[in-house]
């Protein structure tokens, strides 16, 4: 069967109730356990909003999300995608190796980051943010801890440990909400925000990091020779996968990057604050969903079993709950961004109403994204994020040419919304044609039995 990344040739019908009573059972208590540690994170983070709000100005906002835009395409870069492999090999030991060429791919970003410290004026200069250059020299530290979580949260993927994933989202969502307040009734108001996104995830990984989890390929003997094999083995994710996510980090942040030198911070900070909101409600969700699902599918494409039926499920699902929510939002959004930020922040409701398909379309993508990669379909997915970022640049260029933010911001969300539903579809359209595979050949299987 062509393009199945997995192959068991001892799939039976027991095996398959065996999986099914796992999803049944640890799966459902795996989703339950991560989706309530990122409700309990989101919503503090979104709790401690209107506190935000009222110690620091849009500006301090606009310049925390440069400052978060440049080092999320940083850490895109940081392990060339690889720590996405971690989950796929069916020997802990191929697990393990990938695990070691990531932490050298991003040891060596790290020290590439560190040098540009030296011109951060310059790189400040280029954003027409001045301030910027006060925070740089955070930057190499905040893409270590972020890079470094990346690799330790896909091995606890591996290993089912969602415990120490739940355990991360918690404190870090406690300790970055705690620090902004901290450091904003402290009085250091223009890089408060900064000093705690950046301290955050350090703390919190290395509280995942207590407790015992076999992190066998941190301490296993490096091999170059073991480590370029694996690198060749999975070239896919350095050749589409992270193209296609550095051009996803870097379409989603062109009105920060390409609209604050014209239209300066306190627009990007309404947008900011827009983004943040916007996407509590498809983080909470999505990145539950993702990680559960990324493991089960793993195991059921490794077993030769279908998985349709529960893709059609979760869309259904999504749909039926979405829509009505997010019709209700739009109706209230004004009356209810008001009481939730406080004066000064109207424009920000505008931006979440065109926001809304969105991030319906959104949690939808967000949720099944690695189906590209279990699939080695990462180069059509990466003309995906190619379509996206065109419609995005297309909604940001005509902002800039009619000299109006909202124009760019209206025209940025809904060629997003599009791109995203497209995409969707896409995924779908590869779940049914591993299932007609799966079908064609256990037919075969019991013709053959019959014989």
């Amino acid at each position: 069967m062509k393009k199945l990344y997995f192959c068991d040739k001892s799939c039976t019908f027991a095996a398959e109730m065996d999986i099914l009573a796992l999803i049944k059972s640890s799966g459902v208590r795996n989703f339950a356990k991560l989706l309530s540690a990122n409700v309990v994170a989101q919503v503090i983070g979104l709790v401690v909003y209107p506190i935000l709000t009222r110690i620091y100005a849009p500006e301090d906002f606009g310049l925390l999300n440069l400052f978060l835009s440049i080092s999320g395409v940083l850490v895109i870069l940081s392990t060339a995608e690889y720590y996405n492999a971690i989950v796929l090999p069916k020997e802990d030991n191929d697990a393990q190796k990938i695990i070691q060429l990531c932490l050298c791919l991003m040891l060596l970003l790290v020290v590439i980051t560190g040098v540009s410290v030296l011109f951060s004026n310059d790189i400040a200069s280029l954003f027409n943010t001045p301030d910027l250059a006060k925070y740089y020299w955070l930057m190499p530290i905040l893409v270590l801890a972020s890079g470094g979580w990346n690799i330790v949260n896909y091995w606890y993927i591996r290993c089912g440990r969602y415990d120490k994933i739940s355990a991360y989202q918690l404190s870090q969502s406690i300790l970055s909400s705690g620090g902004k307040i901290g450091f904003g009734y402290a009085g250091v108001l223009t890089g408060g925000m900064i000093y705690s996104v950046v301290l955050a995830p350090i703390v919190a990984l290395c509280t995942s990091l207590f407790g015992k989890i076999k992190m066998a390929g941190v301490r296993n003997t490096f091999c170059f020779q073991d480590i370029l094999e694996v690198a060749k083995r999975y070239k896919n994710f350095p050749l589409y996968s992270l193209p296609r996510s550095f051009v996803n980090m870097l379409a989603g942040q062109l009105p920060v990057l390409l609209l604050t030198p014209y239209f300066g911070s306190q627009y990007v900070g309404w947008w900011s604050m827009a983004l943040l909101l916007g996407f509590i409600p498809v983080n909470m969700v999505s990145r539950s969903i993702y990680q559960v699902l990324y493991q089960y599918t793993t195991e059921r494409v490794n077993k030769q079993l279908a998985i349709g039926p529960y893709f059609r499920r979760f869309t259904w699902g999504v749909l039926l709950v979405g829509v009505p929510v997010f019709a209700a939002l739009f109706c209230i959004m004004p009356w209810l961004t008001t009481l939730f930020l406080g004066d000064g922040w109207d424009m920000t409701s505008t931006y979440l109403r065109w926001m809304l398909p969105w991030l319906l379309s959104s949690i939808l993508t967000a949720s099944t994204g690695f189906l590209a990669d279990i699939f080695m379909k990462q180069k059509v997915g990466f003309w995906f994020e190619l379509f996206t970022a065109f419609l995005r640049v297309v909604g940001v260029v005509l902002g800039i040419v009619l000299a109006d933010f909202s124009v760019a911001i209206l025209c940025y969300s809904l060629g997003t919304a599009v791109a995203v539903t497209a995409q969707y579809i896409w995924l779908i359209g590869l779940v049914k044609r591993y299932d007609a595979q799966i079908s064609v050949l256990n037919d075969g299987r019991a013709d053959d039995n019959e014989n």
